[in-house]
């Protein structure tokens, strides 16, 4: 076996870490995608009834792949300034179908930093499709062959913005999934108290 000459060995050591990188982004683009498609369906084909937790399996998922994006190497981008992808997606729609879908859920409130505490009231509706809006352009870099800039922004964005955002969406979804089946159950069970006080109040009589 001949011994590598030392130029030889970084380069293949930079290769190992791009390849490496390349199939990090694979995943990442992977899961933003199937976020995306999942909001959207959800948006203009489940019912109200079928929403709320729909969207917490969602908006869980991509948490998830925040938290890998949290816990990487800091990426850096090529180039000074971002390449130009074209213009934002257009998501006004989505939003609006969002607002519909939610009712009376949409609007919460939230802390968004811990550590300063200070309440702050949202729209779901919104927080959903400024998610989706950070994740979708990082997804045109992607696309467009540049995974460095893509892993970037999606890891610059999940701690800036989107990251927060779906922690408090999933809190609040969870809310509504938490009262809508302790709430009935309490009520169920208040129901059989009042029945067996009344049963009690017959028989001693």
């Amino acid at each position: 076996m001949t011994d590598q000459l030392p130029g030889q060995a970084a380069l293949e050591a930079l290769l190992a870490v791009e390849s490496e990188t390349v199939r990090f982004a694979d995943q990442i683009a992977a899961s933003v995608g199937s976020f995306l498609e999942s909001l959207r369906v959800i948006a203009f084909q489940a019912t109200p009834g079928q929403a709320i937790s729909l969207l917490l399996l969602q908006i869980s998922e991509i948490a998830l792949t925040g938290a890998r994006l949290g816990v990487q190497r800091d990426f850096a981008p090529r180039d000074e300034y971002q390449p130009d992808v074209g213009p934002d997606a257009d998501l006004d729609d989505l939003r609006m179908r969002l607002a519909e879908l939610l009712g009376n859920v949409d609007t919460m409130s939230y802390v968004f930093d811990p550590y300063q505490p200070e309440v702050v009231e949202s729209q779901l509706s919104d927080d959903l499709a400024s998610i989706a809006s950070d994740l979708e352009h990082g997804m045109r870099h992607y696309r467009a062959g540049d995974v460095e800039e893509a892993l970037w922004w999606w890891q610059f964005s999940y701690v800036s913005s989107w990251g927060s955002l779906a922690g408090a969406a999933m809190k609040a979804l969870l809310s509504v999934v938490a009262h809508d089946r302790l709430d009935v159950d309490n009520e169920s069970e208040l129901d059989q108290i009042e029945a067996a006080e009344a049963a009690l109040d017959r028989s001693g009589s």
